[in-house]
């Protein structure tokens, strides 16, 4: 993995909300046994991002206990965190910004099924291209994981609000769509149903 780390992309991890619908911090909800926080750093990782920035607030203290130490991870504080989505967006852009990655990976610590296959996609297909703009789609439908060239940082920073991301500014800027859908499903989790049953992964 060493010489993939050699790239020039960061995963950005949106991992700061409350999860209210889910009865706690969906970083913290475990998902065959893993903090689903763990695991979405693994899978920017082993997707080949060089580094990840994770965004806490929430209960952030547990979700960096959860987190644990791991190689290649910065942990970034969102002190707005309760306005949304959009908050985590900008705090994690800007810290990208004071970095040298020319793409980040966005990606919301809430995908159950998305996995390595589906960032590594991505990433070739951005080729860490400055003014990429790439999103995955399931059935022709565009959701998660983005990629962001970093022309584009600034653009999201100044939009970004509340819990709608970047989505207004996807809908101007009219991302590649690339299908993922026979690698995943792309959905998110939002409350316990939305879980693969196991009996022994319980929010905490």
């Amino acid at each position: 993995m060493g010489a993939e780390r050699a790239g020039a992309t960061v995963g950005l991890l949106l991992a700061a909300g409350a999860g209210r619908r889910m009865g706690g911090p969906k970083a913290l909800v475990l998902l065959d046994g893993q903090p689903l926080v763990r695991r979405g750093v693994d899978l920017l990782l082993d997707g080949g991002c060089a580094e990840v920035l994770v965004t806490v607030g929430a209960a952030a203290d547990d979700v960096r206990r959860a987190l644990g130490s791991p190689e290649h991870v910065t942990v970034v504080d969102v002190p707005g965190w309760a306005e949304g989505m959009g908050a985590s967006l900008r705090a994690g852009l800007e810290a990208a910004l004071r970095g040298e990655a020319t793409v980040a990976v966005v990606s919301l610590v809430d995908l159950v099924d998305v996995d390595a296959r589906v960032v590594r996609r991505l990433v070739d297909i951005a080729g860490g291209d400055a003014g990429a703009l790439v999103r995955a789609a399931y059935g022709g439908v565009g959701g998660h994981p983005v990629v962001l060239g970093r022309a584009h940082w600034p653009g999201v920073v100044e939009v970004a609000t509340g819990d709608r991301g970047a989505r207004d500014y996807l809908r101007a800027h009219r991302p590649l769509l690339t299908e993922c859908g026979d690698l995943a499903s792309g959905r998110d989790a939002d409350t316990p149903a939305d879980l693969p049953h196991n009996p022994r992964d319980r929010p905490h």
